[in-house]
């Protein structure tokens, strides 16, 4: 099935093989470590990647915030990123052009230094390439082994909204019995959500881990924070944030809104007693907050981590 490695493939596959040791590596990968963590003489260096692979409209600005996510979850300030195109022949110059003067818009804007990468074209693939890796610096040493039974779950953003915007924007037709115009154009607007930067800003001095739900959702969230503190969760799910449109088009289209993907949202685990102080700093600047569930000791819920997407991009 298309989509990331299912977790047991990954642990088999990817995450036995890490090369040499080394002492400055402080969080290498790992289920539910959204980037490494490297120390370095003025801090500790976050570094991510990840490509673009489910939207086709404005992909140079999701791949420079999907990547800025990662690095701010880390509790650094995004600032420098490299940028692999491998980009079919029958497409050219023109639209590397496009994606890179996106790039570097979203970059500018954003205070984040394009520091290089590789470009080509090519007859091998028929679907362009599009992979970035991110870095920036924190003082933050942020991972889900630091997470304790009695943390609390925040929540911001809602569930699906990356999804949502992508179908709307590559196939609208999916929606067309569905929502009204003014609706679509709701649906449309939530690409300018996808950062998590500035929730993240705020929180980091709290957190002592934050992951933002992409692939899988809200319940591949969940399910990574699981295995990568080995806590199970007490679940709030009346308390997760859900659009009506969302559920709307869950309902009509039969698909998991918890496992559609969701840059924008951002999941950010607390100690318990900075909950309220942490909450009432989003508040102060305008950021709408919700308790999603607490981690405990015992038995684990089991989530399903299929990403929707690729279900709805199917039909």
């Amino acid at each position: 099935m298309p989509g990331k490695l299912q977790p047991e493939i990954l642990r088999e596959s990817v995450l036995n093989f890490t090369g040499a040791v080394r002492s400055d590596l402080l969080v290498g990968g790992g289920i539910g470590e959204d980037a490494a963590l490297i120390r370095v003489p003025d801090g500790i260096l976050v570094a991510a990647s990840d490509p673009v692979t489910g939207a086709a409209r404005n992909a140079g600005k999701l791949l420079v915030h999907i990547n800025a996510n990662d690095i701010a979850c880390k509790g650094a300030n995004p600032s420098w990123l490299i940028v692999t195109l491998i980009v079919p022949d029958s497409m050219g110059t023109a639209f590397i052009h496009d994606i890179m003067r996106e790039i570097h818009e979203t970059c500018a804007e954003m205070g984040i230094a394009i520091a290089g990468g590789h470009t080509e074209l090519t007859d091998r693939y028929a679907q362009p390439v599009i992979s970035g890796t991110m870095m920036g610096i924190t003082h933050h040493e942020l991972s889900a082994k630091r997470i304790k039974a009695g943390d609390v779950i925040l929540v911001t953003g809602h569930c699906g909204l990356e999804g949502m915007s992508i179908v709307a924007h590559d196939r609208p037709e999916l929606f067309a019995e569905i929502f009204t115009p003014q609706e679509m154009n709701v649906i449309r607007s939530w690409e300018n959500d996808f950062s998590v930067v500035k929730p993240a800003k705020i929180l980091r001095d709290y957190a002592v881990y934050m992951h933002d739900p992409t692939e899988g959702g809200i319940n591949g969230a969940f399910y990574e924070m699981q295995e990568g503190s080995g806590l199970g969760i007490e679940l709030f799910r009346e308390n997760i944030p859900v659009s009506p449109l969302t559920l709307r088009a869950s309902e009509r289209l039969c698909f998991d809104p918890y496992n559609l993907i969701s840059s924008g949202m951002l999941t950010a685990v607390i100690p318990s007693e900075s909950v309220e102080s942490a909450q009432a700093e989003l508040k102060s600047a305008g950021i709408i907050s919700g308790i999603a569930g607490r981690f405990v000791d015992g038995e684990k819920i089991s989530f399903t981590t299929n990403e929707e997407l690729w279900k709805i991009l199917r039909i």
